[in-house]
C-alpha cells in the first residue's frame, strides 16, 4: 500500500498486514531498493495497489523501483475507486494471499473484486466534487445551508440529495459497511448508521480511520465516506476460483479476468478464433 491510513485491521487471525511503500520524501530511493528487495526475497511476489490520484512522484518512485530491480514479480495497480474503496479492496487481497491462489490470480482478482465494493460518501458540498458527474442543479443546492448529499462513486456513478426521494443504489449481496468519519457532525453523518446501512441490509458496520487522501478525493474535509464490501473469504475464494485461470502469454504468471496483474498484458485471445479472424480479413 501507499499509506498506512489504508492498511485496515484484519478481519480474522489468518489475515496478514501489508507494507507500505513510502513516498519520495519520506526515504531515499536506496532505502525503498533495499525494502522492497527483502519484501520479494521474503513473500516472492509484491501486489502493490494505489490510487489514481496518487502524488506523480510517488507513482513514479513506484515504478522506478520497479525497473532498477529489473523484476517481473512486482505487480503495480493502479485503481480508480476512492481510498477507502481500495482499502478495503487491499484487505480482501491480503485474506486470498493466503489461500492456495498464486499472486498472479490474486493481483488480478483486484479487478474482478472492485466490481463488489460499493463505495461512496457523505457529503455537505459538491462544489469541488470533479470525479463524479454533478448537474448544475446539484452545484447550486451545495450553497444552501443545511443540504446533504450522498454519492456513489463505484460501481456506477450515482448522486441524490439526501432527504428526496431518490434512494443510492445498493449491493444485493450480504456485506459489511466499513465507515470513516471527517469533519461533519455526529448528527450530520449519522444518516449513513441510520438511514443507508439499514436500507443496504448490511450485516455489519465498522468504523475506521478515516484515509488522508479522502478529503482530496472528495473535495471536501466535511464528508463521510463509507463502502460495502464481501467480508467473508469463503465467499471471496468462491467468486474468485468460479472465474477460469488462464496463462499469460507475455509474462508467464496465471491470471484471471482479461487481463495480466504483473505486466498488463491482455488476454491472448483463443487460436480457432485468431485463425476465424484472420480467415475473414483475407477474402
Amino acid at each position: 500500500m501507499t499509506g498506512a491510513d489504508l492498511v485496515l485491521p484484519p478481519t480474522d487471525r489468518q489475515t496478514p498486514s501489508a507494507a507500505v511503500l513510502q513516498p519520495p520524501g519520506s526515504q531515499s530511493l536506496d532505502v525503498a531498493l533495499a525494502e522492497t528487495n527483502i519484501l520479494l526475497e521474503r513473500h516472492g511476489h509484491l501486489v502493490a495497489l494505489y490510487p489514481s490520484s496518487l502524488p506523480p512522484a510517488h507513482e513514479h518512485r513506484l515504478h522506478a523501483v520497479r525497473s532498477v530491480l529489473e523484476t517481473d514479480r512486482i505487480a503495480l495497480l493502479k485503481l480508480d475507486l476512492p481510498p477507502l474503496g481500495i482499502a478495503v479492496l487491499a484487505r480482501q487481497l491480503r485474506q486470498l494471499s493466503v489461500c492456495d491462489f498464486s499472486a498472479g490470480v490474486v493481483a488480478s482478482a483486484a479487478r474482478l473484486l472492485s466490481h463488489y465494493v460499493y463505495a461512496g460518501a457523505l457529503l455537505n458540498s459538491v462544489t469541488k466534487l470533479d470525479r463524479i458527474p454533478v448537474s448544475l442543479k446539484s452545484h447550486a443546492k451545495s450553497w444552501m445551508p443545511g443540504t446533504q448529499f450522498a454519492v456513489l462513486a463505484n460501481p456506477e456513478p450515482q448522486l441524490i440529495r439526501v432527504g428526496g426521494e431518490e434512494k443510492l443504489a445498493g449491493p444485493e449481496f450480504g456485506t459489511q459497511l466499513a465507515i470513516a468519519a471527517g469533519q461533519l457532525s455526529p448528527s450530520a453523518a449519522a444518516w449513513v448508521t441510520d438511514t443507508l446501512a439499514p436500507a443496504w441490509q448490511v450485516q455489519g458496520t465498522q468504523e475506521v480511520e478515516l484515509p488522508s487522501a479522502s478529503p482530496g478525493w472528495w473535495g471536501t474535509p466535511k464528508m463521510v465516506e463509507f463502502a460495502a464490501f464481501l467480508p467473508d473469504v469463503s465467499v471471496l475464494y468462491q467468486l474468485v476460483s468460479s472465474v477460469r485461470i488462464e496463462q499469460c502469454h507475455w509474462c508467464g504468471v496465471q491470471l484471471i479476468g482479461d487481463r495480466c496483474g504483473f505486466c498488463s498484458a491482455p488476454v491472448a485471445p483463443v487460436e480457432g478464433h485468431a485463425v476465424a479472424a484472420l480467415s475473414r480479413g483475407s477474402t
